[in-house]
């Protein structure tokens, strides 16, 4: 996919050096040639709008404004229109759009100041990131007016403004054999990907990780139907349905169990996106463009995940920080998070931690029965050592390395060792692996971090030691933040 790009915004606007910022502007309803105007271009200079590849029907251009309120409307075909889905006024040229900017003074400091220079992510030390203090006036008026603006915000937006310029999305054919499917989810480089039935010409479902963990489990069954080499003929279709028959069979009431295809329009609010996600626990919500009467196929435009999301969040509020008074609160001081049980606390859950040498069936069940992403790998003194997540199972489809294992012989440590790359400084991955912050971390650098490309989730650590005292994920942060 790709935009035209363009760096206007600061002539004639009144405004002389002020910062610009980069607004992505869509035109989503087809047309031949399709350009952008508005009064940050006084009206005359027409700003030419690109088709998305893969979706010609789509145009979009990223253009640079200064903070404000700004009126546009778009030119189709030598024609003046207005999207009727986004904020419109009626004005000397008719209805058009509007769009407003805000830009606030940055008044903390110390919590959006960049990372230092060269440090990893597996580095902590003692200055507890500038000691940022507490605030008791926090659950009160201050959590309600920044996740009433973040509300505000997520119901004004919509998955478009979550496709990236430029990128790829991976499907599989629902008649891929099994083998071959995780095959291409490792060499690919990704843990899900959207299944395409031809028969029906729509997505039907979503093959993941998850579903890879419990094929492992299953041909670690003595008594299994299925074996290695059934995996070279049975197909994703047979597996899934072999799995809504078993929840049919689990299913007390005898009815219908129909299978859930979780995923969203490119219309849709980003809230309404974020929701779908928490509420049917994925990972990712594959964006959809609906065929048209002509008959066109479906297309995929996007995997939208909550990363992606709080990017935007973070995007948004980058130069109104002081709008949202919970940003400057340390996560230790706000219900977020799940934390490791102290000593003789009542009703304490079970934090889940291995030890590098437990076996790898024992993390595959973890998975499954504790309904974790991902797994701490710690030392005797609970230190963090290393992280194994769901989606580091697909390592083991390179050199057919399920085939040669026991998952109860196996410990975690040899299954991370199997998926490492000899060419990569950190094995299958581009980067760090363990991602990890402190208590005394504000929210705004946990938004931050989490909003960062292949970061998930961050270990709570203690400074020095790095003894692990907990682990806040996307989904954390979001039913904190939508209340």
């Amino acid at each position: 996919m790709f935009a035209s790009v363009g760096n206007g915004g600061n002539e004639g606007d009144g405004v002389s050096g002020s910062i610009l910022i980069p607004k992505r502007f869509v035109w989503p309803y087809g047309g031949t040639r399709v350009s952008l105007i508005g009064s940050f271009t006084r009206w005359s200079e027409h700003i030419p709008m690109s088709p998305m590849e893969g979706c010609p029907a789509v145009f979009q251009v990223i253009w640079s404004l200064t903070p404000g309120y700004h009126q546009y409307k778009f030119i189709v075909d030598g024609e003046w229109r207005h999207d009727e889905q986004k904020p419109f006024v009626n004005g000397n040229y008719g209805p058009m759009n509007t769009i407003y900017l805000a830009r606030e003074p940055n008044t903390l400091p110390t919590i959006s100041s960049a990372e230092t220079p060269g440090r990893s992510n597996m580095d902590v030390d003692n200055d507890v990131f500038g000691h940022v203090g507490t605030n008791p006036r926090m659950l009160g008026s201050d959590l309600e007016v920044s996740r009433h603006r973040i509300s505000i915000f997520l119901s004004t937006h919509t998955a478009y403004d979550l496709l990236p310029e430029s990128g790829k999305v991976v499907a599989l054919d629902i008649n891929l054999p099994v083998k071959q499917a995780f095959h291409a989810l490792h060499e690919q480089g990704v843990s899900m990907a959207p299944l395409w039935d031809f028969g029906r010409s729509k997505f039907v479902g979503v093959l993941s990780a998850m579903d890879f963990i419990l094929i492992l489990k299953e041909l670690g069954n003595h008594g299994s139907k299925l074996t290695e080499e059934q995996l070279e003929t049975h197909t994703i279709a047979a597996w899934k349905e072999g799995k809504l028959q078993q929840r049919r069979a689990v299913d007390s009431n005898g009815g219908s169990y129909p299978s859930l295809f979780v995923h969203a329009g490119p219309h849709e609010h980003l809230k309404d996106v974020a929701l779908k996600v928490l509420q049917n626990k994925v990972s990712t919500v594959p964006i959809i463009h609906s065929p048209s009467e002509d008959g066109s196929f479906p297309q995929l435009l996007h995997l939208a995940c909550l990363s992606g999301i709080l990017k935007c969040i973070c995007r948004h509020f980058k130069y109104s920080s002081s709008s949202l008074p919970i940003l400057q609160i340390p996560i230790g001081s706000i219900p977020l998070g799940t934390w490791v049980p102290k000593v003789g606390e009542p009703n304490g859950q079970p934090f889940a931690m291995l030890r590098p040498n437990a076996s790898l069936g024992a993390a595959l069940s973890m998975f499954v029965q504790a309904g974790v992403s991902s797994i701490p790998i710690v030392d005797d003194n609970d230190s963090l050592v290393d992280i194994y997540s769901r989606s580091d199972i697909t390592a083991l489809a390179k050199d057919k390395a399920y085939t040669r294992i026991s998952l109860d012989q196996i410990s975690i440590h040899q299954a991370l060792l199997l998926g490492q790359d000899v060419n990569s400084p950190f094995g299958l991955h581009s980067g760090p692996r363990c991602h990890m912050c402190l208590r005394s971390d504000s929210l705004h650098k946990v938004m931050e971090r989490l909003a960062s490309p292949g970061v998930r989730r961050l270990v709570i650590v203690e400074a020095g030691s790095k003894r692990v005292e907990g682990i806040i994920s996307l989904s954390d942060v979001f039913k904190f933040l939508l209340g």
